[in-house]
């Protein structure tokens, strides 16, 4: 159960590295600056914008699942 936990867990960790994502007037006020770390940035900030509340909202089931199955 624990393996299974830390493995999801570095998934979820490891997803907001992989994945890349623009709004379209985001994407073209960066495409045209010459350097691409302020776009590297603006992926960064939307994705751990993005996965916040997911990972908040998986915490708080598995806090009611381990309540649940506690009482049970």
């Amino acid at each position: 159960m624990k393996l299974k936990i830390i493995i999801l867990l570095s998934v979820f960790l490891l997803i907001p590295s992989l994945s890349e994502a623009q709004c379209a007037m985001c994407r073209a006020v960066l495409e045209s600056e010459e350097g691409q770390s302020t776009a590297e940035g603006i992926n960064d900030g939307i994705v751990y914008l993005m996965a916040i509340p997911y990972i908040l909202v998986g915490a708080l089931f598995y806090f009611v699942y381990r309540k649940m199955k506690n009482q049970g």
